[in-house]
């Protein structure tokens, strides 16, 4: 019977993963052809041949791209190609998308994780000083921090970090992918509005649970004001955090591209910026519809992980 029970909920929640990839495809389609210019003439333009370029040779790469036939047909066309993984051949390099999505993918992972790692210890000690400080001034000081923190704009921040570390004090490199010195700065321009993110929901979560009755019972009992936060109040206020798995992985993707750019990183962020400046239109749809593959995984691993942390929710699914 549990089986049962549990078997719509999953073939709901594959169609709803499904719909959204389809939806990424579909309206990154509609307004990538949409878009004013002609990928093929960017492309001629750019190698140099005159604007009067050979029809022949005109017709022939808009056969080898799949820019030759009707606004439906090359969508059905590549609807059918995606079907198959296949995301189609970059104009401009004329290589497979799935290889250079491949080949800029680490990079950006490794940033992305890195910028992760930073962001958790950093927005929960944030959270926990504001918490836990009783001088008023240094309390506003901590709970207004988070807000003022994410509404900078990422490359505002990376200029700043530059200017400061590598410009001025010659400590980090100022641009480029080789090492781990190279990787600091981009991480934490990426960390710092991750991490006011996560204290701002995760203070906002530790008042709430603190003013729960099992809070007041357990400190009527006599339990220690850190043992009562490290051991009852956090586990229950880092629950609405995996609701915001989906934005904060949207601000790290959307945060790399701005951060590759600034700092001269190879990656998904790089390639994309490329990509659009030049139409070329199966890697822009590659790169929509990887960050809308990250999306769909990290909603499915957050469901999988809300039982372990509430077991509330796991015992309601086997009702």
């Amino acid at each position: 019977m549990n089986a049962l029970n549990h078997h719509p909920a999953h073939l709901w929640r594959l169609a709803q993963s499904l719909l959204v990839l389809w939806a990424a495809f579909s309206l990154s389609f509609a307004i990538l052809y949409g878009l004013p210019g002609d990928p093929v003439a960017i492309l001629l333009a750019q190698s140099g041949e005159p604007g009067s370029a050979d029809p022949v040779k005109v017709a022939e790469l808009r056969a080898r791209y799949h820019l030759d036939g009707s606004l439906w047909q090359q969508y059905t066309g590549a609807l059918w190609r995606l079907l198959q993984l296949d995301l189609g051949t970059s104009l401009q390099t004329g290589k497979p998308v799935n290889a250079a999505l491949a080949a800029a993918l680490p990079a950006t992972l490794a940033l992305a994780l890195t910028a992760l790692g930073l962001a958790l210890p950093l927005g929960i000690c944030l959270a926990l000083a504001a918490h836990r400080v009783r001088q008023r001034p240094l309390q506003s000081v901590l709970h207004n921090a988070p807000a003022v923190v994410v509404s900078l704009p990422t490359f505002w921040v990376g200029l700043v970090l530059l200017q400061l570390f590598s410009f001025q004090l010659h400590w980090l490199p100022a641009m480029g992918g080789q090492g781990l010195a190279s990787l600091v700065l981009p991480a934490v321009t990426l960390a710092l509005p991750c991490a006011a993110m996560i204290a701002q929901v995760l203070g906002r979560s530790i008042v709430t649970v603190s003013q729960q009755p099992f809070v007041q019972a357990l400190r009527s009992k006599g339990v220690g004001p850190w043992r009562l936060l490290g051991g009852h109040i956090l586990h229950n206020a880092a629950i609405p955090l995996l609701s915001l798995a989906g934005t904060l992985l949207g601000n790290l993707l959307a945060g790399a591209v701005v951060t590759e750019t600034v700092f001269s990183r190879d990656g998904i962020g790089r390639l994309a910026q490329g990509a659009v400046a030049s139409q070329d239109i199966a890697v822009v749809q590659g790169v929509v519809l990887l960050a809308a593959a990250l999306y769909v995984l990290t909603n499915v691993l957050t469901d999988l992980a809300y039982p372990l942390l509430d077991p509330r929710i796991r015992q309601g699914s086997r009702l």
